[in-house]
């Protein structure tokens, strides 16, 4: 096939799916949150290759593919993962979905180190501080998911807000703690905010500070507009946009990086994704901030609407990248669980 015509069809293709992500949120409403805690089963179809016309290749810019998984369930709740966090067995995960839910399970491997399948799976509401769900108060956008110390932080978009959960001490029943925002958080572009949550570690800059950066709420420049969250010693700081890419999660990468997940639709240029690495010692007060690109791919590759990134290392010391995708709850989007290994 020749690459103009390739272009097209990818261009037209995107089309399709910018079509249903819109028309998904005007019926998203409609789509059940999980009622309670309960155990579901995720069917997991192994992809082999990341690259559709070249299934022996491995390498990808920085990343080394290590296999990933198409998931699907008959529990309702299921899909729109947006945010995710990897626990440091490299198999344990916990996720939130833009519908309200929490997500758990493992990652089943097989004797190769390749995700094989998803067991132990498990929903559930996100809880106010009354207990009773968040989406019930219309406050289910949640985008994004940091840990700390055994604390959760979740991002929700329009509403503005991030809310602390003890998960360590009561698991999926633990009730969220709305924590007190810079006041310039209201001045986000509607549904296009808190997409980003990350700590950085003990020893790193930044250490144990909340750092937020939004999806295309954008400055006076047209960059990022992102937040180092301190209480009233809140730094202001903006990421470099670039090539049309926002902000859709983010990790960090050790010893000392931002890592940024990027994805871009464009009517004109398709799908894509992008990983940029940030050197946190570059975020100041004011500064604008901007890093080299480990990886991007269109739908020439495995992607859909990637949302979630993790992050672990193993025994023999790989850093592993772990991306989820966003379906939406649209029949022609996918939940993509893929896997990659830093080549550094």
């Amino acid at each position: 096939m020749k690459l103009t015509r390739r272009r097209g069809l990818i261009a037209g293709f995107s089309l399709v799916v910018f079509v249903a992500v819109a028309a998904s949120l005007a019926w998203g409403q409609l789509q059940r949150y999980a009622l309670e805690p309960v155990a579901i089963t995720v069917e997991a179809t192994p992809i082999t290759s990341f690259d559709t016309r070249d299934p022996a290749q491995l390498r990808f810019g920085a990343l080394m593919f290590r296999g990933g998984l198409a998931l699907t369930s008959k529990h309702p709740a299921f899909g729109g993962i947006s945010g995710l966090h990897m626990e440091p067995d490299g198999a344990h995960f916990i996720a939130v979905t833009d519908r309200g839910s929490w997500l758990r399970g493992r990652i089943v491997y097989d004797s190769n180190g390749k995700p094989a399948g998803i067991a132990d799976a498990e929903l559930a509401p996100i809880l106010g501080a009354d207990g009773t769900p968040l989406a019930a108060h219309k406050w289910f956008d949640s985008e994004s998911l940091a840990e700390r110390d055994g604390m959760l932080y979740v991002g929700i978009e329009r509403v503005e807000q991030i809310v602390r959960f003890n998960y360590r001490r009561d698991g999926l029943k633990a009730r969220g703690e709305v924590m007190k925002v810079p006041a310039d958080f209201k001045t986000f572009t509607n549904n296009k905010s808190l997409e980003c949550l990350a700590v950085p570690p003990h020893g790193a800059p930044h250490a144990d500070e909340l750092i937020a950066v939004t999806e295309e709420s954008l400055d006076a420049d047209g960059n990022l507009r992102a937040f180092v969250l301190k209480g009233a010693a809140t730094e202001r700081f903006s990421v470099k946009r670039s090539d049309e890419f926002d902000v859709s999660d983010c990790t960090v990468l050790p010893p000392g990086d931002l890592l940024l997940l990027e994805r871009r639709y464009s009517i004109a240029r398709g799908v894509a994704m992008r990983l940029r690495r940030v050197p946190l010692a570059a975020i100041k007060e004011g500064a604008v901030v901007d890093g080299q690109a480990l990886i991007q791919a269109d739908l020439a590759y495995q992607i859909d609407n990637m949302e979630g990134v993790g992050i672990h290392r193993t025994p023999q010391g790989e850093t592993v990248l772990t991306l989820v995708s966003d379906d939406n709850f649209a029949p022609i989007q996918r939940n993509l669980l893929l896997q990659f290994t830093l080549a550094e």
